[in-house]
């Protein structure tokens, strides 16, 4: 019994170093096969473009938000409850006109107050002056009468003026865009009421390239071509910002003219601007760029293998970006695929 329990547990044990044997073997061929497949794979498959010269046309785009001529919100002076909105949503107001009313009883009572008291010291200087002529009150008297009249005087306009605060006024022309309260709340001193904007002209908000800023002026005339109307319309740029906002892109605003209000602010449009052109200028494509084009590098291609190289740009052509220096015609660049690129990495170029 014991005889065959041995030899059926060095049987198992037989099979078992068998299996791994076959296992290492197994193992230390697909290493050497996984091996010879990157060793065939090394290369990154990525597209390229030639390096060349071209004349560009001086004429380039750039897309933008519309933004109002004006836009305000309208708010009380004083406090107090809303107990009149004379207009609505959609509605057109004009600058000085009333859109609303506070309630003003407390006010008017005020008035009615300091009218009182500026009657009674005009009256009361009357007599001082009359006494004054037979000896009656002294010059110091006379002079505390006649500061009192100018005391109540000056209340009485005090009063009068925040009795007019009582009616919300707009300061701007334009249409209601959007209203903040309802009659019957009550609203503390600088609380919204109506937002008025004013789209009698608009303005198309663009960021400009550093390189392409430089030529434009305050005045010149630019196309404007909105994404929901056919055709252009002239636009005259009013506002170059003096500071890049980021990534030397440079705020440009152009200010178009709206007849019957058919751009609203939000929508997009884009500013075709125009420039000189240029002949013979050596160009690659912008998507060659590593990362920015102010980053000015690119992988140039020799002998099928990347080369990282810094070259210098010039100015931006929309697809396609003017180089200074570092490359000169005929020669590669990667356009594709960079983002597995590193320096003297061997490639394989896709068709």
């Amino acid at each position: 019994m014991k005889k065959n329990t041995i030899i059926t547990i060095l049987a198992i044990l037989g099979i078992g170093v068998a299996f791994f044997f076959i296992l290492q073997r197994n193992k230390k061929s697909n290493e050497e096969k996984v091996a010879v497949v990157a060793e065939k794979n090394k290369d990154v498959a990525v597209r390229t473009a030639t390096v060349k010269t071209e004349d560009v046309s001086g004429e380039f785009s750039v897309n933008g938000t519309f933004l109002p001529n004006r836009q305000a919100q309208i708010s009380a002076e004083m406090g107090g409850q809303l107990i009149a909105l004379y207009v609505k949503e959609g509605s057109y107001v004009r600058a000085g006109q009333s859109i609303g009313r506070l309630a003003g009883e407390k006010l008017n009572v005020n008035v009615s107050g300091a009218k009182a008291n500026l009657d009674n010291a005009v009256m009361a200087l009357n007599r001082y002056e009359q006494a004054y002529k037979t000896g009656g009150v002294t010059a110091l008297q006379l002079d505390q009468a006649r500061l009192q009249v100018k005391n109540a005087r000056t209340q009485l306009q005090s009063a009068n003026l925040q009795s007019g605060d009582t009616n919300v006024v707009s300061k701007v022309s334009g249409i209601v865009n959007q209203k903040f309260v309802e009659v019957g709340t009550v609203v503390g001193a600088g609380t919204p009421i109506v937002e008025v904007v004013d789209i009698s002209s608009v303005k198309l908000k663009v960021d400009v390239d550093q390189s392409m800023v430089s030529q434009l002026s305050v005045g010149n005339t630019v196309k404007v071509q909105p994404d929901v109307i056919e055709g252009a319309i002239d636009g005259r740029i009013t506002f170059i910002a003096p500071s890049a906002s980021g990534a030397l892109k440079f705020p440009v605003e152009i200010t178009v003219p709206n007849s019957f209000n058919k751009l609203k602010a939000g929508m997009y449009g884009t500013a075709i601007f125009n420039r000189s052109g240029a002949t013979n200028v050596l160009t690659i494509p912008r998507d060659a760029f590593v990362g920015s084009v102010s980053d000015n590098q690119v992988f140039v291609v020799r002998n099928n293998i990347a080369y990282l190289t810094k070259i210098k740009g010039g100015v931006n052509y929309g697809d396609r970006v003017e180089v200074i220096s570092g490359l000169k015609a005929g020669d590669e660049v990667v356009t594709s695929g960079q983002i597995n690129l590193t320096d003297k990495t061997p490639i394989r170029k896709l068709k």
